[in-house]
C-alpha cells in the first residue's frame, strides 16, 4: 500500500504550466512529435490561452506505477498549476490488478494536490476479452477516484473515435495522426474549465 505524499514545495512559477503524465497515447506514438494531441494541445494554449504552457512528461510504455515513480520528480521541475493524468491503458493490458492501478493513481492524485496542482484524470476502457469483471472494475477506477478526490474526469480518451477502425495504426491500439485534433478538442473540454478557474 502507497503512503500519501508529503506536500511537495514549488516556487511561484512565471509561467503557468500543464503537466501531462501519460503513456504512448499521449506520448504520440507512431508519428512525429508535434502531430500528438498533447502538442496541439500546447499550441492551443499558447494562442488561446497566453502565459499557459504544456510539460509533456508521457512516456510510451508507461504504468501506473512508473507514473507514480515519477510524479514528484516531474511536479518540481515543472511546477505545475494543472496535472493531467492519462495513464492506466498498460495496466489493463497487461491483466494487472484494478485495485494496484487504483492505488498507483490515488498516489499521483495526492501528489498533484500536494503540490498545489489541480487534476484532470483521464480513463481508458479495455477490450472485451478480458472479461466482464475486469473491465468493469477497471473502468470503474476512473469514476471512483474522481469521486474521492473531487477532481475533473474525462471518463474516455478515445470516445470521439472508439468505434472508427480507420482511425487506428495497424497495431489497432494506437490512433493515427489524422484524429489527434479530435482527442485534443475531447480533452479540452474538460481541461479549459481548469484554465479559467
Amino acid at each position: 500500500m502507497l503512503l500519501m505524499p508529503a506536500r511537495v514545495q514549488a516556487a511561484a512559477p512565471t509561467t503557468h504550466t500543464v503537466l501531462v503524465m501519460g503513456d504512448s497515447l499521449s506520448a504520440g506514438y507512431g508519428m512525429a512529435a508535434e502531430q500528438g494531441w498533447v502538442a496541439l494541445t500546447a499550441r492551443r494554449i499558447a494562442s488561446e490561452k497566453p502565459g499557459w504552457r504544456v510539460a509533456n512528461a508521457s512516456i510510451s510504455g508507461e504504468t501506473t506505477a512508473g507514473g507514480a515513480a515519477r510524479i514528484i520528480d516531474a511536479l518540481v521541475r515543472e511546477r505545475p498549476e494543472v496535472v493531467v493524468i492519462a495513464l492506466g491503458a498498460n495496466d489493463g493490458l497487461r491483466g494487472l490488478p484494478t485495485q494496484q492501478s487504483a492505488n498507483h493513481l490515488a498516489y499521483m492524485i495526492g501528489a498533484a494536490h500536494g503540490a498545489g496542482a489541480k487534476v484532470l484524470l483521464i480513463g481508458m476502457q479495455m477490450p472485451p476479452n478480458l472479461g466482464p469483471a475486469y473491465t468493469r472494475a477497471f473502468e470503474a477506477n476512473y469514476r471512483n477516484l474522481a469521486d474521492r478526490f473531487h477532481v475533473a474526469l474525462l471518463p474516455f480518451l478515445l470516445a470521439p473515435i472508439a468505434t472508427d477502425r480507420d482511425a487506428y495504426q495497424a497495431d489497432n491500439l494506437h490512433p493515427t495522426a489524422a484524429v489527434q485534433p479530435q482527442l485534443r478538442d475531447h480533452v479540452w473540454s474538460r481541461l479549459v474549465p481548469l484554465l479559467d478557474d
